[in-house]
């Protein structure tokens, strides 16, 4: 299928590790331009030698997201070399465990700025090419926001309101034909994810029941999955009619009884 992402140019926030480098990868494939915006850790260094080693049409911008600053003058960066943006995917970001017991009111409000404040800031300062190229936006939210999980209640929050933003953002950009989309993961097998699986007493035996508990298939969804669906969002030529959708890819996690596990 024919995308028609060729030569487009995307940014990707964290788009250097765990989901975002598998959607940066998907739009490299497609013959995108991507800027991956994100911390310069561990893995997005190791991403980066990759994309020289592979000679990709791949940029790597260093920003801190909470900072709203920062935001815009990565997105001075995309103007001023390439005058122009196509996509915009917003996934940043981390599940802090920030509970109503485990943390407090300050910490409440610094989760949302790591987690929610860049997904309106990037989209705040891309909107201009956005709009002239009648672009879309994919936000990276989770069945969190659904479904509640505990103890966590500032990064339930910051999905919760992607996925408010993802329609609001839909019905205002609509005169401008820019579609506003959200992708749902739930159980993915991420670095991070990995890194709190590690962490368990029997990681093994862990990821056992959890992956018992997914009923198509019984494991996890792979980071590519949820990357095949954000680049179709993507595409106007493929979906140029779907606008303000939340879409899970979950292995019916998130919506089929738990009597079928």
């Amino acid at each position: 299928m024919d995308l028609g992402l060729q030569d487009s140019v995307i940014v990707v926030t964290g788009g250097g590790s765990g989901i975002g480098e598998a959607i940066s990868r998907a739009c490299l494939a497609e013959g995108a331009v991507v800027v991956a915006v994100g911390r310069l850790s561990d893995s997005v260094k190791t991403f980066m030698k990759a994309m020289e080693r592979e000679k990709l049409r791949c940029d790597v911008v260093e920003a801190e997201l909470a900072d709203a600053e920062q935001c815009r003058r990565a997105v001075e960066f995309v103007q001023g070399k390439y005058g122009r943006l196509d996509g915009l995917v917003n996934n940043a970001g981390v599940n802090d465990g920030v509970g109503l017991e485990s943390g407090d009111p300050e910490r409440f409000m610094e989760s949302l700025r790591q987690n929610l404040l860049h997904y309106y800031a990037m989209t705040h300062y891309a909107l201009p090419m956005l709009k002239a190229a009648r672009g879309s936006i994919v936000n990276i939210s989770s069945k969190v926001a659904l479904t509640g999980q505990g103890g966590t209640s500032a990064y339930a929050a910051a999905k919760g309101a992607q996925l408010a933003l993802t329609r609001e953002w839909a019905a205002e950009l609509l005169p401008f034909h820019v579609r506003v989309n959200a992708v749902l993961p739930a159980e993915v097998m991420t670095p991070l994810y990995k890194q709190w699986l590690d962490k368990r007493d029997d990681p093994e035996a862990t990821l056992k029941e959890i992956t018992a508990k997914i009923p198509l298939e019984k494991r996890m969804t792979k980071a590519a999955e949820i990357a095949a669906m954000a680049v179709f969002l993507l595409s106007s030529k493929q979906s140029g009619h779907t606008t303000a959708q939340h879409v899970l890819v979950d292995g019916g996690y998130t919506h089929l009884d738990r009597a079928l596990t």
